[in-house]
């Protein structure tokens, strides 16, 4: 049987330039046949490997768990990283004998009717900084990773939700997620207003019955809110900077904590020091007084006041880096459904939408860090690294109280304030 048809992003770029990133950051789980495959690789004979040292840990607490991630070394990184930044089992055995959650790495596939939509990770710097050849000409190798991630019997689920309460079938759905793509396409307009548009688009969808709504008719609903939005937001429009209200302040901060932290599994402080440790960031977070927490050693403790100025707008190689962050994550469906905890359409854009405002906090703290009141495209580049790392990964994000808090963004209407006030 072959594999699904492949929706890939035409304008990325991705080949891996051996930064290690990877395999500092994350935690491989494997499974009983790759635990085998890998211990029968006698690393225990490999003097590269510190004597005594195991490679394959078992985790969760119970004694007859079946669950296995590969070992970490002192500093974090992956047991078989090497001195040079490779692999050791690739340059060993060969890419195939890596474990397939290293293959597939930074790419991401998800459903999308008889189709696979593909999309990638940003916490990778080489997609950050569009690297490499293009993905829609590498179908072949995608596809030998696609063989190899999907069950041999695959059969795609039914669509996700519009909304809590709404459903259309998966062609009605990749329509929705067509033309909410376009916003990110038009080049005649900052990024900002692009992204406001999308916005106030998908406000009027989570409003909307589709009860009668399907096929030509959505076509032409669809349109005409698309035009409704760019009438109500006009291209040439002066953005105010509007600060979020006192109840929304505190819950971005939350909000952009989390994805400012670094939560490796190598951690070695994970008990309830650990846990104290946090408990205190998040008060300073809530209040915002005095210097902000450095979550992690990039970070410096600045005042939280020094990220409320402005920092002036958004460089240009800025604004084409976040027109091509959404449409990838757009286009691969990485934001809703089973990409993203299943959630419903609406709801999981409301989250994609706060990554913009999240990504350019962190950029001001990475940035004032350094002692500068502007933004520099480096800035913004590892900002998006450090904060796409948790997109659709980390089970905080997924779980009811961040929901709620997101719902309750975009209730407010925070969401787009939060927008306005960081994106310049």
């Amino acid at each position: 049987m072959s594999s699904p048809p492949l929706i890939l992003p035409v304008i990325q770029n991705w080949n891996c330039h051996n930064c290690a990133g990877c395999c500092k950051q994350h935690e491989i789980e494997i499974t009983a046949e790759e635990k085998e495959r890998i211990e029968k690789q006698r690393w225990d004979e490999d003097k590269s490997i510190p004597e005594g040292q195991p490679v394959i840990i078992k985790t969760g607490l119970s004694p007859t768990s079946k669950r296995y991630r590969l070992a970490h070394q002192s500093d974090g990184s992956c047991i078989f990283l090497n001195e040079q930044g490779l692999c050791r089992i690739h340059a060993k055995f060969g890419e195939p004998a890596k474990p397939l959650a290293c293959q597939v790495y930074p790419y991401a596939f998800h459903p999308a009717g008889n189709q696979i939509a593909v999309s990638l990770r940003f916490s990778c710097p080489s997609v950050v900084s569009n690297l490499g050849k293009r993905v829609d000409q590498q179908t072949d190798e995608i596809k030998k990773i696609v063989d190899q991630v999907l069950p041999k019997r695959y059969k795609a689920p039914a669509a996700p939700g519009l909304t809590s309460k709404e459903t259309l079938g998966w062609p009605d759905t990749l329509k929705v997620v067509g033309t909410l793509n376009q916003f990110f396409e038009m080049k005649d307009t900052r990024f900002l207003i692009n992204l406001l548009r999308a916005i106030s688009w998908v406000e009027l969808i989570e409003q909307s019955r589709f009860e009668t709504i399907r096929g030509e008719r959505l076509d032409e609903f669809l349109e005409l809110i698309s035009q409704a939005t760019a009438q109500e937001i006009p291209g040439d429009r002066k953005l105010d900077r509007i600060a979020p209200s006192r109840l929304g302040g505190i819950q971005f901060r939350l909000l952009a904590a989390q994805y400012a932290r670094k939560d490796t599994f190598a951690d070695s402080s994970r008990g309830l020091t650990r846990r104290f440790s946090l408990l205190m960031s998040a008060l300073k977070f809530t209040f915002a007084s005095g210097g902000i927490p450095p979550l992690q050693d990039r970070f410096k403790s600045v005042p939280f006041s020094l990220l409320e100025a402005s920092f002036g707008e958004l460089p240009p190689e800025c604004e084409k880096l976040f027109a091509r962050y959404y449409r990838v994550k757009i286009q691969g469906l990485h934001f809703f459904g089973a990409a993203y905890y299943e959630i419903p359409f609406v709801e999981g854009f409301y989250h994609l939408a706060l990554m913009f405002p999240a990504i350019m906090w962190i950029a001001r703290w990475i940035a004032a860090g350094e002692g500068r009141s502007t933004l520099i495209p480096e800035d913004v580049n590892e900002a998006m690294s450090i904060a796409d790392h948790h997109h659709g990964y980390s089970p905080a994000f997924g779980m009811p109280h961040f929901r709620s808090r997101v719902r309750n963004l975009s209730r407010s209407q925070d969401i787009k304030k939060l927008i306005s006030w960081y994106g310049q």
